[in-house]
């Protein structure tokens, strides 16, 4: 049976290095699921993996040690032990901070009853801004919910809530003018009500889904 692990790996800067890497990963058969540089710079570039790995995590670690570019190899809690689910709240300033505090209030009576949910704000104005923030939450790892808090967005932005539902990101906006509301999987007027509703949607700990709704504006 597979395990996830997070393991952390320092070594040496340069091109190959992770070629290296992914290839001991490989012989032990690991499946990697997630990689991040956190540091690049010399002495030493630290990379972050998450990994599938049936094996013998301590013989993937010896391999890995062995290397003559590698400086030390830590195993760590994996980001979604850590921080569980994100959520990712853009828009203008006033509706972020409210959606944030239904959000973060919601996730914490979660969080305390075993669920690990975070929440992640980013105050933008633009559309083309905007759109861009929108199909970026798609390529960000652990990422269940995009929640667009604003007054006024359409055209391109719709083009990219469309994309991003299409890779199966919940999407949730507030009741507002331009043609998001449309394209949106569940639409509320109240921002800190869509804060909790969002909560509630990805949460195992809630008896709440989407699907279960008979109308998606509130």
């Amino acid at each position: 049976m597979s395990q996830r692990i997070g393991i952390e790996v320092g070594a040496d800067p340069g091109p190959g290095v992770l070629h290296q890497l992914s290839g001991v990963i490989a012989h032990e058969q690991g499946n990697i699921l997630s990689i991040e540089i956190v540091e690049e710079k010399s002495p030493e570039t630290v990379t972050y993996f998450e990994i599938d790995i049936p094996g013998d995590t301590q013989q993937l670690v010896r391999g890995l040690q062995a290397l003559p570019v590698v400086h030390r190899v830590t195993l760590v809690q994996t980001m979604q032990k850590v921080f569980g689910k994100r959520i990712i709240i853009v828009g203008g300033g006033a509706q972020v901070g409210q959606v944030a505090l239904g959000a973060i209030t919601e996730a914490d009576r979660h969080n305390i009853r075993g669920e690990h949910i975070s929440i992640d704000t980013i105050p933008l104005v633009g559309e083309q801004q905007l759109a861009e923030a929108v199909r970026a939450a798609g390529r960000l790892p652990r990422v269940k919910a995009l929640v667009l808090a604003g007054s006024l967005m359409g055209g391109e932005i719709e083009i990219a809530v469309r994309e991003v539902r299409a890779q199966g990101l919940l999407v949730v906006s507030l009741n507002m003018a331009g043609s998001v509301p449309d394209a949106a999987d569940l639409v509320v007027t109240d921002p800190v009500q869509a804060g909790v509703m969002t909560v509630m949607a990805v949460a195992d700990t809630a008896k709440f889904t989407v699907e279960r709704l008979k109308r998606r504006v509130f």
